[in-house]
């Protein structure tokens, strides 16, 4: 293993042989390490020479004269930022040669401007390229089908998140939200910084390296739509994709808007839950208000102060961010929590007993009984209890 490990820094298998040997001795000569190596004197002078210029050892004052090997991960650390800073000159250097080709040879070929991507695996190792090559920013169409082949999230976007060198900003469709697993990855891209915002359709999925280039399926109807992909380089369908992106985007319903400061720590009231519940089963305001005693005003002051205390911009955004939190479920109420939900509405209301809650229990039993209220419940704010138990039922 040691030709293929340390030959990939560099290092060639004689020399990587001689410096493990001499890691594990701590200390040698070189009479000592030729004769472990059984390779000539001549031979270990000269990798022990080698290695001493690449920093992977040193020489110790006295006589006769001894090695000592730095210690092995420090000695890679080092390599590894050499040779990354090898790469990232090289990179740079090829941004230059290619800048200086399309100014030599003027306008490319259409021809080469869309290239035709296929086979599954290539077209995903296409899109880890473009990450690695994005200089700037990703900009992501994120929607279903999603392979079996397909890694758990995206490794390459965390680690570009991570170091802080590549901004990410994914437009969500919707569906793809649907898919708890999926949600767990979203939420993970988000914590690294991802920019995310949700859709209920995307037309495609889509990738965009900064300015440069872009990444588009061929097909986007066929179930094997991930087997072949376009790779557009500069050129006016490369603008079209980019401002098919920033219209998108600008429409979408943002996933990570920040709070203020001072609500980060809040959570919602037993009130505030009741109310997005009700709004999760459609009552309007009006009657919402009437149940639990204020004006319209007030119940849309109190679902703005909710979308505020969520950084949410519309009410289904509160919703999503009220579950992300561990707020609320946002399950098909079950009958115990209606019922329960109906009861707190009716004891608000100031009928804690009576024929008014009787009508709520057996509204909650089944009945299909068409009266508003029992003639002894005679106060607006129960028939109102009545009425929502019915719409969340």
């Amino acid at each position: 293993m040691t030709d293929t490990v340390w030959a990939v820094v560099g290092i060639p298998e004689p020399d990587g042989r001689a410096y493990e040997a001499l890691a594990l001795r701590g200390q040698a000569t070189v009479a000592d390490l030729a004769a472990e190596l059984g390779i000539t004197r001549s031979s270990a002078s000269r990798s022990l020479s080698r290695l001493v210029a690449r920093g992977l050892a040193t020489q110790l004052p006295g006589r006769p004269v001894r090695f000592a090997a730095v210690m092995p991960d420090i000695a890679a650390s080092e390599l590894i930022a050499t040779q990354e800073s090898q790469l990232r000159r090289l990179r740079e250097y090829a941004y230059q040669l290619a800048a200086a080709r399309r100014a030599s040879f003027g306008a490319r070929d259409p021809a080469e401007l869309v290239e035709v991507i296929e086979g599954a695996a290539n077209v995903r190792k296409a899109f880890v390229r473009l990450q690695r090559e994005a200089q700037n920013e990703m900009r992501v169409f994120d929607k279903p089908p999603y392979t079996a082949e397909q890694p758990d999230g995206n490794p390459e976007e965390y680690r570009l998140l991570g170091e802080g060198q590549v901004r990410y900003r994914t437009l969500y469709e919707r569906a793809a939200l649907a898919q708890p697993e999926r949600m767990a990855e979203v939420w993970n891209g988000i914590r690294l910084g991802e920019r995310a915002r949700v859709t209920r359709s995307l037309p495609m999925k889509m990738a965009l390296c900064d300015r440069r280039l872009a990444l588009i399926p061929v097909s986007t109807y066929s179930d094997n739509a991930g087997e072949a992909a376009y790779l557009v380089h500069p050129s006016s369908l490369l603008d079209a994709l980019s401002e098919l992106f920033e219209a998108m985007w600008d429409k979408a319903v943002p996933l990570n808007q920040r709070p203020a400061p001072d609500d980060e720590d809040r959570i919602l009231t037993d009130r505030d839950k009741d109310l997005l519940g009700l709004l999760a089963a459609g009552t309007t305001d009006e009657t919402i208000a009437r149940t639990f005693g204020w004006s319209v005003r007030t119940v849309r002051r109190h679902i703005h102060r909710i979308m505020t205390m969520t950084g949410a911009e519309t009410r289904f955004q509160a919703g999503m961010e009220a579950t992300r939190r561990g707020w609320l479920l946002w399950a098909a109420p079950a009958v115990t929590s209606v019922r329960h939900r109906a009861a707190r509405l009716h004891q608000g209301a100031g009928y804690s007993s009576g024929r008014g809650t009787c009508r709520v229990k057996q509204l909650l039993k089944g009945n299909e009984e068409t009266n508003v209220c029992a003639p002894a419940c005679n106060h607006q704010r129960s028939c109102d209890a009545v009425r929502v138990a019915k719409s969340v039922l």
